[in-house]
């Protein structure tokens, strides 16, 4: 029998290559297609090791998918950054590597994701989503997640439509 420890846990500084490289494997996966190549290249370029070092550093609330002393996947909340919408924290980012997607353990980050907001007085989340993102806007139709808003991103000329998900 094959047994793997799987935690969530706080982002450590040498944890940065890891979450860089879960990031650029799911952010090709997921917006292949949708992003405009050019605009994705330049947005997964720009988060590599450093950047992801720095962030910790900083103190940004990110916490990873450790599977079997792996990073996973991470998930990075906050305080709301969107005053118009009756929700006081937020889910910025949610991303597994693709090999790990499908088998539960984007549940785990959402739920952890809530739990660390709800511990700082922040128990309404909101959840932002291309809308093209059939994936993502599953997950969070599965989760429970309710239309609460969309709006517009633009990527270079282009604009994608985006749905926000909101929780209570």
């Amino acid at each position: 029998m094959v047994e793997a420890l799987i935690s969530v846990r706080r982002a450590r500084p040498d944890d940065a290559g890891e979450i860089a490289a879960a990031h650029d494997a799911a952010w090709r996966e997921a917006y292949r297609g949708l992003i405009p190549g050019r605009e994705l290249e330049r947005m997964v370029t720009r988060r590599g090791p450093d950047w992801w070092r720095m962030a910790i550093r900083r103190g940004t609330r990110l916490m990873v998918l450790d599977f079997d002393e792996s990073v996973a996947g991470y998930v990075t909340f906050g305080r709301s950054r969107w005053p118009a919408l009756p929700y006081a924290g937020e889910i910025f980012e949610l991303y597994l590597a693709p090999e790990f997607a499908g088998i539960g353990f984007g549940r785990r980050l959402f739920s952890t994701a809530r739990r660390e907001l709800a511990a700082l007085g922040l128990g309404s989340t909101v959840v932002w989503a291309l809308a093209q993102n059939e994936r993502a806007v599953g997950f969070y139709r599965h989760m429970g997640g309710r239309d609460v808003g969309s709006g517009q991103e633009r990527f270079g000329a282009e604009l994608r439509e985006r749905v926000a998900f909101g929780f209570t």
